[in-house]
């Protein structure tokens, strides 16, 4: 019985140092620009979904074509900023969005992997230790520190289990 491996990500330093440059470039660029919105204000703050995108541009044709029925307390000139911005900010968040998402998969499942492997040598290591096998208990008790302050004993971990077998 051998634990399934679905995943073996493996990214060079080189490669990881280039990510980390693009990542830093990207936030040099934008950084300047955003602003960070406390959680009262993303609570009270009229918010456009997809749905208003619409209706926003369309308004914003309407006050170019026909500037007339503009009140004069708005700025015209800010509305169109202000939609220009949404629509590119949508565009990146989205990729960005598609992005973070594939990264948090991988690293999830990676840890999984090497949580699931971990359980199984620990497992194998603390009936070792049953078995008064020699350096088993030191391994042992370094491990099992991972397990300290949980209900129930050091001998309650999750076991590792055979990955259901692909229909």
């Amino acid at each position: 019985m051998s634990i399934e491996n679905k995943i073996s990500f493996s990214l060079s330093p080189e490669n990881a140092a280039s990510v980390q440059t693009s990542i830093d470039a990207i936030s040099a660029i934008l950084q300047p620009l955003l602003i960070a919105l406390t959680p009262e204000q993303r609570k009270t703050i009229p918010k456009m979904n997809d749905k208003s995108l619409p209706f926003v541009q369309k308004a914003l044709e309407y006050t170019q074509t026909n500037p007339e029925f503009a009140p004069p307390f708005i700025n015209l000139p800010e509305l169109k900023i202000d939609v220009e911005a949404v629509e590119t900010l949508t565009k990146l968040e989205r990729a960005l969005t598609q992005l973070v998402s594939a990264v948090e998969d991988t690293a999830m499942l990676s840890g999984s992997e090497a949580y699931i492997t971990s359980l199984a040598y620990y497992n194998s290591v603390k009936l070792a230790a049953r078995n008064n096998i020699p350096a088993a208990q030191i391994i042992y008790d370094d491990l099992s520190k991972r397990f300290d302050g949980q209900k129930g004993s050091k001998n309650n971990i999750p076991s590792v289990k055979e990955p259901a077998a692909n229909a």
